[in-house]
């Protein structure tokens, strides 16, 4: 079983989670089907990005990987003011949802400039090239659809 989180305990095939109420009890499923549980990738989210300059799901993942897909790649962001994407992605096939989480983030469209500055902010775009800046420390959660080789430059790979 894999929990996350500080100050859980298992008592008694139940979740115990220790909080400034006290024990607080949950019941849980234990997936016994080996199958089924290595088809399961848990992790962290800015650790595992780290080899993938922040993709954590994607075609470039080795395959068996449960993190490999060629429908969707799925990207944690943490970027530092100022930092940008020097080149532009262009001849852009896929669509791409890039949601804020934390600061605040430029996307650069052709003829618009988008700017997400409120927690859950977004901007959705299909088959538009594009480029980004951060103008704060930020944390941006980047979508794209499908996961198809390309779409990088040597200083920019996966980016």
């Amino acid at each position: 079983m894999i929990l996350f989180g500080r100050d859980r305990r298992l008592s008694g095939g139940r979740e115990q989670s220790l909080g400034p109420a006290g024990p607080e009890l949950r019941s849980y499923v234990v997936l016994p089907s080996r199958t089924v549980t290595d088809q399961i990738y848990t992790g962290n989210a800015q650790v595992d990005g780290m080899n993938h300059r922040g993709w954590i799901l994607g075609h470039f993942m080795s395959s068996g990987d449960a993190r490999h897909s060629k429908d969707v790649e799925i990207r944690w962001a943490v970027h530092q003011p100022g930092e940008q994407r020097e080149q532009w992605v262009e001849d852009e096939q896929r669509s791409t949802a890039i949601i804020l989480i934390k600061g605040r983030f430029k996307v650069e469209l052709p003829g618009q400039s988008v700017i997400l500055s409120e927690l859950g902010d977004y901007v959705v775009f299909h088959g538009i090239s594009h480029s980004w800046k951060a103008e704060t420390h930020c944390i941006v959660l980047g979508i794209r659809w499908p996961s198809i080789p390309g779409y990088q430059t040597t200083a920019n790979r996966h980016n």
